[in-house]
């Protein structure tokens, strides 16, 4: 467990410096600086600059900001990864926005709250109004067949 890659959670760049273990409770804020599992409860905001593991045991009451998530447990609150990518497992939760560049839910997951794709061109959607292209297509027809009448 120490000093090995925890490659079985996806996000295996890195080395997990901190562990709360099953059963621990901290109460209040949590910052650190290495990649971070939690297998315990944390009733306040997580500040992460690596990775966050929340095992099956895991439960979160705040705001969470890491650089990758990876949620087999719950999380009830916002997600910031803006360079990085937050996954959910099967038996993950999320209550929350999510702000991340790459996101995966798998099938089972829970999901409730929106998510902000950061690094997305937005010029794109911008310029097609917000709309997909052949629900643009068919109104333009409409338009374009009203004036015609006319």
């Amino acid at each position: 467990m120490f000093g090995r890659k925890d490659s079985a959670a996806g996000l295996g760049h890195e080395q997990v410096g901190t562990i709360l273990g099953k059963g621990s409770v901290v109460d209040g804020p949590l910052s650190a600086e290495q990649s971070t599992r939690i297998d315990g409860t944390v009733n306040g905001d997580v500040k992460i600059k690596g990775s966050l593991i929340v095992g099956q045991e895991g439960k979160i009451t705040g705001a969470v900001s890491c650089v990758n998530a990876y949620i087999a447990g719950e999380i009830t609150g916002n997600i910031t990864a803006p360079e990085g990518k937050v996954e959910i497992s099967d038996t993950g939760k999320v209550i929350g926005d999510v702000a991340c560049k790459g996101i995966v839910i798998d099938e089972n997951a829970v999901f409730q709250g929106q998510c902000d794709m950061t690094g997305v061109d937005k010029t794109a959607e911008a310029a097609s109004d917000n709309k997909p292209a052949e629900e643009k297509t068919a109104e333009e027809k409409t338009e374009k067949n009203t004036e015609e009448k006319k």
